[in-house]
């Protein structure tokens, strides 16, 4: 990395993250080349097909698993194991989403996140009868969420720190196929944000920034919401019950 304070490099590993086996040689292969290992972020998702919940295909529910649970611990495994080893400690981050503790209803008209009353009264869209169908994406983001927590518990001792983040919605290559073929889905997501837009895919990298710094070295089994209508319901459930396990709703900035 050229006219930077110190030295770097930046490189590209390629591995299937639902083979536990070859995530845990990748792992083993950065320790022995770097002599440390302080930061994991666990972010593989994919969506699969939409269907109807009582007859989803047992292959894509698998897949879905496999690659949004399973290689999410696998990852999270090869970097803790790398951890342990150096015995530095270190923080794994891994991608949740709002959706593992919310599902979402298409509603005929967007309506503020506050006064819940329609914004466009003029704009009716025509909602999908059933919501958004996707019972193997929220099955595998609240997976996420509890895996994160049990993580946590177990590797504290060893100063190895566990949290996730929960985006809102996000204009990304992910959701582009539903806005594609339903593009009032912007306008209803974004009214579900108080700032009345999709969020950015740059607009997470403070939030990981500060996760895996040693800004964040007394957070550990945390949930951190990019503010959503969902993000500020659930922070006011979390302050009124006095939860142990610190969750907050985080505006990530640039």
């Amino acid at each position: 990395m050229k006219d930077k304070a110190g030295e770097g490099r930046l490189e590209y590993v390629c591995a299937d993250v639902s083979d536990q086996e070859k995530m845990w040689k990748v792992g083993e292969m950065i320790g022995d080349r770097e002599g440390h290992m302080d930061a994991c972020v666990a972010a593989a998702g994919i969506l699969e097909q939409s269907a109807d919940c009582l007859h989803y295909p047992a292959e894509d529910f698998r897949k879905v698993l496999d690659v949004n649970v399973s290689g999410v611990l696998f990852t999270a495994q090869a970097a803790g194991q790398q951890m342990r080893r150096f015995g530095n400690g270190g923080s794994i981050v891994l991608l949740a989403s709002i959706a593992g503790r919310q599902v979402f209803e298409a509603r005929s008209t967007p309506f503020h996140p506050y006064t819940m009353t329609p914004l466009h009264p003029l704009t009716v869209f025509t909602p999908h009868p059933q919501g958004h169908p996707i019972v193997q994406y929220y099955t595998s983001k609240a997976a996420v969420h509890q895996l994160t927590r049990a993580l946590a518990s177990e590797l504290g001792p060893e100063r190895i720190r566990v949290n996730s983040v929960s985006p809102g919605f996000m204009r990304t290559r992910f959701t582009k196929p539903f806005l594609d073929a339903r593009p009032e889905f912007e306008q209803e997501w974004g009214c579900m944000n108080p700032l009345g837009r999709m969020g950015e895919p740059h607009e997470l990298r403070g939030a990981f920034a500060w996760l895996a710094s040693d800004s964040s070295s007394f957070c550990t089994g945390s949930e951190y919401v990019h503010l959503s209508l969902f993000g500020v319901r659930h922070l006011a459930i979390v302050l009124s019950n006095g939860s142990l396990t610190q969750r907050l709703a985080l505006a990530a900035s640039s």
